[in-house]
This record gives structure tokens, C-alpha cells and sequence, in this order.
């Protein structure tokens, strides 16, 4: 019997080697390897890696590690995207898009450190009331997108149009299915919450709405401060029992000062990054 000599180790890791610097790689098999193991991804960037590899700047469990890691990121910004969709925002905007410059009397301190999500791990609520025009419904949607991209599933809509969504379950016999569809997101956001009275259907709506979303976070704007919204209920027990319960469990935030929408009207040159806010 022979005994192998103790070069062997090193002729086997020079032959990887040489393999993977010639390319000796049959891409028809590989290729299908990697869809049916549902790693198609890797495939974006299997040949700029393979280049990597050719040139020494990876070793062979460097390689396959970095190429994992193209996968893991492709499918992170995939979630992000399908997330973003289902959310239904008016527009995709983030913290970083906004210009606190334009209104030094906005809390700014107090959104950066809702950006930390705090509030959603807690299961807590997020009221943003001032003046029309001073950005809540872009720093809204921006917390929602924050949490969208650690993992959350957030809906935003016009607290109008969730009313007219539940009063048509009424209608067709689907409340309770859109009453759930609604309670599953880990946020909501109720854009112009409080804009007029509500009818007695509408207030046991909201009432059973903020009763299921119990443990998960409500996003709420609003140009009424949380006080002035108990008259808007035609029955006080119901507001009391659902505004009671909210408003203590919420970070609160004034956002006053002036308008930011002369800064954007037609004409007007806008630095890059701005967007309009409400």
C-alpha cells in the first residue's frame, strides 16, 4: 500500500483552486443547482465573485460565505419591496428624505428617537397632531417604513377610507374578515384622524378596530390635539372607553410652526432630497 505522501492536502487545495481560477464550472448545472435550491440570486453576482476568487482576494470559504450573503441581501430588499407595497403609502418616504431645516420648531429630537422603534417593540401608539402642511403624514409614513424594514408589516390609509372599508363589510357581510385584515399589521397608520363627527356605526368601528389592534401599534394624524377629540364621539362611554385607553398608551408630538407646502409649490426650486409634506 502506498503511503501518501505529505504534500497530498496542498495538490488537493491547489487543484480547488486551479478550478475555480479556470472557471472549470458546467454554468448549465450550476445554474440549475441554484434555482432549485431557490438561490437564484446568487447568479447576479456569481460571476463578479468568481472574478474576486481568479484574482486571490478570496479564499474558498471567503467566497461561498460573500456569495450567501448576496443572497441574504437580495432577498432583504425583495421583503422590503413587497412590504412597501402591501403598506399602500401615498408616497415612499423615509426620515432621511425630510428637512428638519425648514421648521425649526418641529421636535425633531423627539422623531429621531421614535426612529429607534421603541414604541413598536412595546406595542405602543404614535399621535402626530399640529396645523396642516407641517409634515405628519411624511413623518408617519417614514416611522411605518422604519419598520418595514426591520421586519414589519404596516397599512396606511385615510382613517375615512378605513371607515368606508368597514362600512362596507356592514354591507356585504365581510366585516369581521376586514376588521382582521386590519388588525394584522404590527402598524396602522390612520391618516386625518378626527377630521369631523362620527356617526354611532362609525365610533363602534374605530371602538372595535383600536380593541383588536390591543398589543400592536397605531400610527395616528391629526389636526386636533387627542383632548379635543371626545366631542366628536355622539356617545361620551365609547369615547371615553377607546380615547382613554389610546391616547395613555401613545407618544404624543406637537408638530407646529409654518406650512412647508409654499416651499414646494410649481416654480419654486427645491433642493434634492425634499419632498412635500403634510
Amino acid at each position: 500500500m502506498t503511503t501518501p505522501s505529505p504534500s497530498a492536502p496542498t495538490s488537493i487545495g491547489t487543484s480547488i483552486g486551479t478550478s475555480i481560477g479556470t472557471s472549470i464550472v458546467d454554468n448549465n448545472a450550476l445554474t440549475s443547482a441554484l434555482r432549485t435550491l431557490k438561490l437564484g440570486g446568487m447568479l447576479q453576482t456569481l460571476d463578479a465573485r468568481l472574478a474576486q476568487a481568479r484574482a486571490g482576494e478570496l479564499g474558498h470559504v471567503e467566497f461561498l460565505q460573500v456569495l450567501c450573503l448576496d443572497e441574504i441581501s437580495r432577498r432583504e430588499t425583495t421583503a422590503i419591496v413587497r412590504r412597501t407595497r402591501r403598506a399602500r403609502f401615498e408616497q415612499t418616504v423615509t426620515l432621511e428624505g425630510f428637512d428638519f431645516t425648514a421648521n425649526p420648531k418641529l421636535p425633531a429630537a423627539q422623531i429621531r428617537d421614535l426612529a429607534a422603534l421603541r414604541w413598536l417593540h412595546a406595542g405602543e401608539s404614535v399621535i402626530l397632531h399640529g396645523p396642516v402642511g407641517v409634515g405628519k403624514t411624511h413623518i408617519a409614513q417614514a416611522l411605518a417604513h422604519q419598520a418595514i424594514r426591520v421586519g414589519a408589516e404596516a397599512r396606511f390609509a385615510k382613517t375615512s377610507r378605513i371607515l368606508a372599508e368597514l362600512a362596507g363589510g356592514h354591507a356585504d357581510g365581510t366585516w369581521t374578515r376586514r376588521l382582521r385584515e386590519l388588525a394584522r399589521p404590527a402598524v396602522l397608520v390612520l391618516d386625518d384622524f378626527a377630521m369631523r363627527e362620527l356617526t354611532p356605526t362609525q365610533a363602534d368601528d374605530l371602538y372595535e378596530l383600536i380593541n383588536e389592534r390591543v398589543g400592536r401599534s397605531l400610527i395616528l394624524t391629526s389636526n386636533r390635539a387627542p383632548l379635543d377629540w371626545y366631542p366628536l364621539f355622539p356617545n361620551p362611554v365609547v369615547a371615553e372607553s377607546l380615547l382613554d385607553r389610546l391616547i395613555n398608551n401613545s407618544h404624543q408630538l406637537l408638530m407646529a410652526g409654518a406650512s412647508y407646502r409654499p416651499r414646494t409649490r410649481p416654480g419654486r426650486v427645491v433642493d434634492q432630497g425634499t419632498t412635500t409634506t403634510r
